[in-house]
């Protein structure tokens, strides 16, 4: 079993940045592919970003694209999203969450474990 927390989280505004951090239990983060999801009131969990086993490889979401960076150091356990010109509409709970095949996928099913979400609040 593996636990996810997720920091980092806050009220800013318009134009601001925030580095969430997620730190995961265990001892086999390194072979789990790690995503980025958010949710906003009233809507579905979307996929936010995603980063392999290695690091080596990371997709994003074509509203985040050029604005967020995911990075993670396997050292620490630790999953990182680094976010830049934030908008209202970035506003939501965000969640990290874990994938045991390691695969770099853009969907919420195939992962297997979930963080308890931290907020995220851009005022305009």
């Amino acid at each position: 079993q593996v636990q996810l927390v997720e920091s980092g989280g806050g009220l800013v505004q318009a134009g601001d940045s925030l580095r969430l951090s997620c730190a995961a239990s265990g001892r086999y983060f390194s072979s789990y592919s790690m995503g980025w999801f958010r949710q906003a009131p009233g809507s579905e969990r979307e996929f936010v970003a995603v980063i392999s086993r290695s690091g080596g490889s990371t997709y994003y979401a074509d509203s985040v694209k050029g604005r967020f960076t995911i990075s993670r150091d396997n050292a620490k356990n630790t999953v990182y999203l680094q976010m830049n010109s934030l908008k209202p509409e970035d506003t939501a709970v965000y969640y990290c969450a874990a994938d045991r095949s390691g695969g770099v996928v853009t969907i919420a099913r195939p992962y297997d474990y979930w963080g308890q979400g931290t907020q995220v609040t851009v005022s305009s």
